[in-house]
């Protein structure tokens, strides 16, 4: 596992921007507003070629604030597993309470810790930056965040706190993540996969607002799982904040090999579940739809065929996609998802032998010849695989605009009725021969 560096401090003092500066890209929601960040956020980054991760967290502080609690032990679970941590502080406040207040939770875990004054792009506090000397980190490191000054500096300090062996990793992990509308229970399925309190959990609709990537083994396997904020309809979305959540969803979905849809059983289907639905067809990822609060519904031996039936009807554009009936909360039937995201894992890269292929679709169409439509009847003259991710499959016929939506549909149903394509979306593609 790369070597972790934590970034620290109170709330609005730069802490997630300086994450993004670092990783490269825009990933945790930066806000004016203290307190957009709430869970720990986990990113690589690299520098001079060395790779290593970021994990941003929470602002902590000494008043009431919500979920300040929650955010104050994802703060110090972070701490607990970096190498390096990085304390941000503002240069323009100077020292205050909350940074005294860290500071002592700092003394505590015995790692080195790096103290970032932020914020001296402006002039008239750069004085102030001989005050941290006070907390008792050594030597504070001038930096702006939104700048980009004195990060390079920074960053050299991280890397000499390193170890040189922690820089290498091998990544064959299985990356998937959960995916649903406010509340539905992924962060307490997250939770229970990890036997773990990763992940801030409330009753509060919305608690989760970034994307929030894990490592864990299974069986001997990796696995990266990535917990995402609840998709709200479009005209729902009425901060910023709720914006780049949506955002960082969808790159989530982008960047996964398989995508779990996360459904709530004790409230039945709703519209937006369908719309989040839109999403996976969309990005043509592998699919797994999971019936989370199982354990609220009162049951008798037809219930979840009755589900079944109702996600089969209302998820029409999901009909690959398998079904798990669990509870996160209970830890129920959790167990029977892993080796689910594995075989759907498997199909997603899954690639077929050509002759085979070419074999499969001759009998089907001696079997079922195709009508005729547009003014002509399509021949297949070949078909052979061109990617996976998902698995695709180029078809080289006379002409494409005679092929009638049924015989796609033929095609599809014959290419899975001979091959394991569990949990996948499979694309059909057809050019005219040259």
């Amino acid at each position: 596992m790369l070597a972790k560096v934590a970034i620290v401090g109170r709330p609005n003092v730069g802490k997630s921007t300086l994450f993004n500066r670092i990783i490269g890209q825009r990933l945790s929601i930066t806000d004016d507003q203290p307190g957009v960040t709430r869970d720990r956020i986990y990113s690589k980054g690299s520098w001079l070629g060395k790779e290593f991760f970021v994990i941003d967290t929470g602002g902590i502080e000494l008043s009431d604030a919500p979920f300040l609690t929650e955010i104050k032990a994802q703060a110090e679970i972070a701490m607990d597993e970096a190498d390096v941590i990085i304390f941000v502080v503002d240069c323009r406040s100077g020292v205050t309470d909350d940074d005294i207040y860290i500071s002592k939770l700092l003394y505590k875990t015995n790692k080195p810790v790096l103290l970032a004054v932020n914020k001296v792009d402006d002039q008239k506090f750069k004085e102030n930056i001989y005050d941290f000397y006070s907390l008792g980190f050594g030597e504070p490191i001038p930096t702006s965040s939104a700048h980009g000054i004195g990060i390079g500096n920074l960053l050299d300090k991280v890397l000499e706190n390193i170890k040189e062996s922690s820089f290498k990793e091998d990544d064959d992990a299985i990356k998937f993540c959960l995916i649903g509308r406010p509340n539905v229970g992924k962060s307490s399925l997250t939770n229970t996969l990890l036997n773990d309190n990763r992940v801030i959990v409330s009753d509060v609709a919305g608690t989760t607002r970034d994307t929030i990537d894990t490592r864990f083994k299974s069986n001997g396997k990796e696995y990266v799982v990535i917990d995402t904020a609840g998709l709200k309809k479009r005209g729902k979305i009425y901060e910023n904040v709720d914006k780049y959540s949506v955002i960082r969803s969808i790159d989530a979905i982008i960047r996964s090999d398989v995508v779990v849809l996360v459904l709530d059983a004790s409230t039945g289907i709703i519209d937006q579940d369908l719309h989040v639905g839109q999403y996976l067809d969309e990005y043509n990822k592998a699919c797994i739809i999971v019936v989370n609060k199982w354990d609220l519904v009162d049951k008798d031996s037809k219930t979840m065929q009755k589900w079944i039936d109702d996600i089969k009807e209302k998820f029409k554009y999901l009909d690959y996609a398998p079904i798990v009936f669990l509870s996160a909360k209970e830890n129920k039937r959790v167990q029977t998802l892993i080796p689910a995201i594995e075989q759907a894992y498997i199909a997603y890269h899954t690639r077929i032998q050509t002759s085979v292929l070419n074999d499969i679709i001759s009998d089907a169409c001696l079997m079922f010849p195709a009508s005729e439509f547009n003014g002509g009847k399509i021949s297949i003259y070949y078909v052979s695989q061109v990617g996976i991710e998902p698995p695709t499959f180029s078809f080289f016929v006379n002409n494409p605009k005679f092929l009638h939506f049924s015989y796609y549909r033929y095609l599809e149903n014959q290419i899975r009725k001979n091959f394991d394509f569990y949990a996948t979306p499979i694309k059909l593609e057809f050019r005219k021969r040259d």
